[in-house]
């Protein structure tokens, strides 16, 4: 799962990056406000898709001290930070620079170049969202998830991120070379701006749906009932389990997730296996002094300990060959 957030996050880095530098050159060659929004929108993904690497890596270290249950809710906490960056950098700019496009129109000079540079961004920006299309699909079968079902809530948030971040880069583009083609078509240069508004307000819709997103995750997003419920029907057919109660199933990070639950054991069960393997009429005749029924009790009282300590051992292993992503299981004996 890490492996194709990765992939497509230093795919976006390294296409965006490409195409950012192309599209100021043009601005600076037409004067566009669509284009200028477009260099900023390129400048914003880059931006914040190094934010998101950064996330990945940090979300890797190891439990510590600090961090016994480890370090993968990083990716939530720059995935937040990156989003947050979309709406003040991208929407915020972009939208500013639209409105005073507007108002203050100016003609665009030498059009073709930034029509030529868009559809140069449309092929790069096409290749990097059909990776980032590829690993999002590839996260949600793995998950065991519709596709956009783990757009809203699956538990890596960077290849979502990435994958918004580069369709919004492709309608980006489509809608500066349409209001590039009016201005071109009219004379009107107000297009112009009116598409860098309209630019503005895509990432706008983006980020606000990705703070949203990581804010969930790092809140301590619940598992989907569905899973909850089939480790709960393991359980319950444990031959030592009489019930379960107070489950609680939360999302630790990507491909991690914690796992909780009281169980009722039935004692009858670890007498029987007990029983299995002594003689009772032996053990009454044994039973002739004080010390020797004290030593017995003692005995078949740590017996009791390491049966019910191995059986929780077993059903732990149990729910983890089960649900791989149930990295931490906690089961006490209710």
């Amino acid at each position: 799962m890490a492996t194709g957030s990765k992939t497509a996050v230093y795919t976006a880095i390294i296409g965006n990056s490409v195409v950012m530098v192309a599209k100021f050159v043009a601005f600076g060659l037409t004067g566009s406000s669509a284009m200028l929004s477009e260099g900023i929108h390129s400048f914003a993904d880059v931006s914040n898709q190094c934010l998101l690497a950064l996330g990945i890596a940090r979300s890797e270290r190891g439990p510590d001290a600090r961090h016994p249950y480890g370090y993968a809710r990083a990716r939530y906490v720059w995935s937040l930070i990156s989003a947050v960056g979309i709406f003040f950098l991208g929407c915020g700019v972009t939208l500013t620079h639209g409105v005073q496009a507007v108002f203050d129109p100016h003609p665009v000079e030498s059009p073709e170049w930034s029509l030529g540079v868009l559809a140069f961004a449309f092929l790069i920006e096409g290749g990097t969202l059909a990776v980032a299309l590829q690993a999002v699909r590839a996260q949600a079968s793995e998950a065991g998830m519709e596709f956009w079902g783990y757009v809203r809530g699956g538990s890596d948030p960077t290849g979502v991120a990435v994958l918004l971040e580069d369709a919004a880069a492709v309608l980006g583009v489509l809608i500066a070379a349409a209001c590039l083609g009016l201005a071109m078509i009219t004379g009107n240069p107000v297009f112009d701006g009116i598409g860098s508004i309209c630019i503005g307000l895509l990432l706008g819709a983006i980020a606000i749906f990705l703070i949203d997103r990581n804010r969930v995750a790092l809140l301590g997003e619940a598992v989907s009932p569905e899973r909850v419920a089939r480790i709960e029907a393991l359980l319950e057919a444990e031959p030592g389990v009489e019930s379960v109660t107070d489950i609680k199933a939360t999302v630790l990070g990507a491909g991690k997730v914690r796992f909780k639950a009281e169980i009722e054991f039935d004692g009858a069960i670890l007498a029987k296996r007990w029983l299995a393997k002594h003689d009772l009429s032996q053990v009454h005749e044994a039973l002739d002094s004080p010390d020797k029924v004290h030593d017995y009790l003692v005995g078949y009282t740590d017996y009791v300990v390491d049966a019910l300590a191995d059986e929780i051992d077993l059903i732990e292993d149990r729910i983890r060959a089960a649900d791989p992503t149930i990295q931490h299981v906690d089961l006490e004996a209710d």
